[in-house]
């Protein structure tokens, strides 16, 4: 199904750079867009993971990272009966993270540093889990194909306003060229929407089951829009057309134009999330605690409590973090020195 919908998707964005190639040139136009779109899409399947990765600085962790993080998405990928995905790191103040990747073998989860700091291990897990339900459902190759192609037709669209008015065999005049300036990166705004709301909360459901409590995602959702609502994303709002890929939209200017936001609104998801618990399934579930190792993640200090030599922020709790009585699950703990035999992964 996922392969499906991506097709459709290429096909949506090819018809409309066909459109604005018949205004900039007509029917010779039209038909070089149409070679020009069958390129890009070739390009874009098996680059657009790269090109995004590159525009938000994302850098590559290895194995026994400082973090643990890489440890945390191996144990992670493996509860989704996924091939481990690369892990990368932005070094962004703004709590936030994404996946991307044409398919489950070659795909990369990507958090920032903000979202080290904010975090506790067990909301750190949900939104891990949370990225590897988009992998295995298969929504990180419509993410990057719409992210690319969002921004091409953009800047295809503005061609066509200084160079598609003043051509013969343009039948739509001026109007029509200022109409489909306009409009053109409307529909791809319309197709992000339509993919991200349903996909959002399909990945919310599916990234609770991963990581076994859906309270931990609920918390770390709380945690993360509270982050990005006085946090600026400077690649983000350098590049717009990547924003439905986040788990919460790290845009400011989102709350202006509800009609073309690409995320479902926090709170309603975190309302499905606890009703999700509260169904049972899950044990009992508790909500994420607030203290342990993974709150001083991010610096030479990783590993211990958070404190005041850690150098980082940490976030305290708030009383409006959902909560339900209850013990957690354990979440991937970070293993240290060379102590693999006898450590069982916690869903082994």
């Amino acid at each position: 199904m996922g392969y499906a919908k991506t097709a459709l998707l290429m096909a949506a964005m090819t018809a409309l750079f066909m459109g604005l190639g018949y205004l900039i040139g007509g029917s010779s136009g039209m038909v070089i867009a149409l070679i020009f779109a069958g390129g890009m899409n070739v390009f874009t399947w098996w680059n657009s993971d790269k090109m995004v990765l590159r525009m938000h600085g994302a850098q590559p962790l290895s194995p026994g990272d400082r973090f643990g993080l890489h440890d945390m998405v191996a144990e992670l990928a493996r509860n989704a009966g996924l091939p481990m995905p690369k892990v990368y790191l932005m070094d962004n103040p703004q709590p936030n993270a994404f996946a991307t990747g044409r398919n489950p073998q070659n795909a990369a989860v990507a958090v920032t540093s903000g979202l080290l700091r904010s975090l506790s291990r067990e909301e750190l897990a949900g939104v891990v889990a949370h990225e590897l339900a988009h992998i295995r459902n298969h929504d990180t190759a419509i993410m990057t194909v719409t992210a690319t192609f969002a921004g091409a037709i953009s800047m295809l669209a503005n061609f066509a306003f200084f160079f598609g008015g003043s051509r013969d065999e343009n039948r739509m005049g001026i109007v029509g060229t200022l109409a489909m300036m306009f409009l053109a990166p409307m529909a791809a705004g319309l197709v992000q929407m339509a993919i991200s709301r349903t996909r959002e909360y399909a990945a919310d459901k599916a990234g609770a089951e991963i990581c076994g409590n859906p309270l931990w995602l609920a918390s770390a959702l709380a945690q993360i829009q509270r982050g990005a609502a006085r946090i600026d994303n400077p690649q983000a709002e350098r590049n717009p057309a990547t924003a439905h890929m986040f788990i919460i939209n790290p845009l400011h200017m989102h709350k202006r134009d509800n009609l073309f936001a690409t995320h479902p609104a926090t709170e309603n998801r975190i309302a499905a999330l606890q009703q999700l618990a509260a169904q049972g399934g899950f044990g009992q579930a508790r909500p994420a605690q607030r203290s342990g190792d993974w709150a001083g993640a991010g610096s030479e200090f990783a590993g211990r409590p958070p404190g005041r030599d850690s150098g980082l922020e940490v976030i305290e709790d708030s009383p409006d973090r959902p909560s339900v009585a209850g013990r957690p699950r354990p979440v991937p703990r970070k293993r240290r020195g060379g102590d693999r035999g006898g450590d069982e992964g916690p869903w082994s």
